[in-house]
Parts: C-alpha cells; structure tokens; sequence
C-alpha cells in the first residue's frame, strides 16, 4: 500500500474545509473545528480512511478490478486525466454523461463512432472523402473526444469509481450506488459521506491536495496490480474436478450482470433519486446550488 503521512496532508492543505455556514451536518464527525470561518477538517480520521480507502483500491487491482477516476471541476482536471492514465485506467474530467454507467450500452455505441472517426481520419480513408465531409467528421469527432477521451478504451463497467468532491459528481455516484459500484471520493465538509463506500474527508477544492488524493490511488492501482502480476491470478484456464483443463476464452464476451435489461432501458432521468433531508443545526446546511462555489483556502 502507498504510503501516506500527515505531513503531506498539511503542506497539500488537505485540512481546510469550506466556510462554516456551508456545511453538512453529517461531516460532524470528521470536523476538528473551525478557525475565521471555516472548517478545519480532522487529519487524523482522515489519514486512517484514507488509508483504508489506498488497501481497499489496491486490494481490488491486485484481482484485476478496473476503477474510473471522475473529476470534472477545473482544478480537478489536469490530475485526474494524468494520474488516471498513469496506472492505465479510465476518466472522465470534462463532463459527465447522464447515464454513462446506467445506460453503458448506449455510450459504447458513441465510443463505437469515435474510432470509427479515428480510422477515417487518422489512417488514410481520408483521401476519398470530400473536404466538406472531413470538417463535419472532424467536428464530430472532437464534439466525442472532448467526454469520451478517458473512457475510450472502457469496454464493459468499471469496478470502482474514485471521486473528487461527490457533491459536484452526484450524478456519478447516484449512477454507481444504482448499480452497485463500490466509490471511493474525497467529500469535502459540505458532502454527505453517507452516500459513498469510501469516504476521505479532505480539501476538494485545493489544487496540491487533490493531485496528492489522486497521486495516490494512482499508485495503489500501480501496486495492486503489480502484485496481481507478481502472483498470476489472472487465468486463461482453470482445472475442472474430474481435472480436466478448461479454456476460459469461451466467456470473453460476458455480459456484465449489473447491466441487466431494466437498468440499460433507462436513463438517467428514469434514476429513482431519493433526497438527503439534514438535520437543522446552529449553521445552515449546504444547499445544492452552492456546492461548486471554491474552499476559502488551499
């Protein structure tokens, strides 16, 4: 496992959270205190979730589970698509799709068409098409790069979402809940930590901190994987009981179980959203529409 200390987690800023009258009350727990304002997140807990949180995505990759890095605010961006790409998994850090994991049969086919345009384009087909179909398909296929970039590679669900600020990607983790995929996310004092697997309190907002959040699943991914290498528990053939070797290609082509007919028919409106009411305290809770508002401080 990564290691992590709380050094790090100082000198990223990982401890300030937001401004005292925008929080939830279900961070409580994770709060220390509060100084001019904002919330001072406790470092303690978060160094052991996070820590739980580095076993739980290394333990998965070492059993050659895939995970999908998602982190669409601006300052999320740039790290996830280079530390996603960095131990050779999936992201998305432009938009998310409404219905990207729920209705992933309807995605592939916009994933089928991006490589479609790719061949055309990149491979010398180019050539028999007129100038005015060119720019249209080069349109097109930058319209598709610009939210279909990090997953353009994903053949079937992934097995794990990592999250900056699930708050900001609810539909994301609504979408994974629905379909019971394990998330892991940074939840910030305005989040509510109940509606993800692995929650690690912390900074969503602070560039340093989010590269170091995302720095390091990248690296428990690395590991997990290396491990899972290291002990060959990827197999093509397993022995049967009357020992017979049995060629597992046969499967290739399994449907993933969690895409079962009634979840692919629907999208991402048809989602039965239940909604979070909080507790009232002496601050107000956060309200929806200023969850994407900047932390007071990195």
């Amino acid at each position: 496992m990564p290691s992590i200390s709380m050094k790090e987690l100082l000198e990223a800023g990982v401890h300030f959270g937001h401004q005292t009258k925008r929080w939830n009350p279900k961070m409580k727990e994770y709060i220390f205190g509060e100084r001019n304002g904002i919330y001072i997140i406790d470092l303690q807990k978060t160094l052991k979730l996070f820590k739980d949180a580095m076993r739980f995505v290394g333990e998965q990759a070492a059993m050659g589970k895939t995970i999908l890095f998602v982190g669409t605010k601006r300052q999320a961006q740039e790290a996830i698509q280079e530390e996603a790409a960095r131990c050779g998994m999936y992201y998305v850090n432009n938009r998310w799709l409404g219905g990207l994991l729920t209705n992933f049969v309807t995605v592939k086919q916009s994933i089928k068409r991006l490589k479609e345009l790719d061949l055309i384009l990149d491979e010398g087909d180019a050539a028999r098409r007129t100038k005015k179909e060119l720019i249209q398909m080069e349109r097109e296929r930058k319209n598709l790069m610009s939210n279909l970039a990090g997953i353009k590679e994903m053949d079937g669900l992934p097995d794990m979402l990592f999250v900056i600020d699930s708050n900001k990607e609810d539909i994301a983790v609504k979408e994974a809940r629905k379909l019971g995929i394990p998330v892991v996310a940074v939840v910030d004092t305005n989040c509510d930590p109940e509606m993800v697997d692995h929650p690690i309190p912390g900074n969503d907002d602070a560039l340093r901190a989010i590269r170091l959040f995302a720095n390091k699943i990248s690296d428990a991914m690395i590991e997990g994987r290396a491990l899972a290498s290291e002990h060959d528990f990827v197999h093509k053939e397993i022995v049967t009981e009357d020992g017979q070797v049995e060629d597992m290609s046969q499967f290739a082509h399994y449907v993933d179980p969690r895409l079962n007919e009634d979840v692919l028919t629907e999208g991402i409106s048809d989602l039965d959203l239940p909604s979070v009411s909080l507790p009232k305290r002496t601050a107000e809770p956060v309200e929806a529409a200023e969850a994407s508002e900047p932390a007071a401080a990195e």
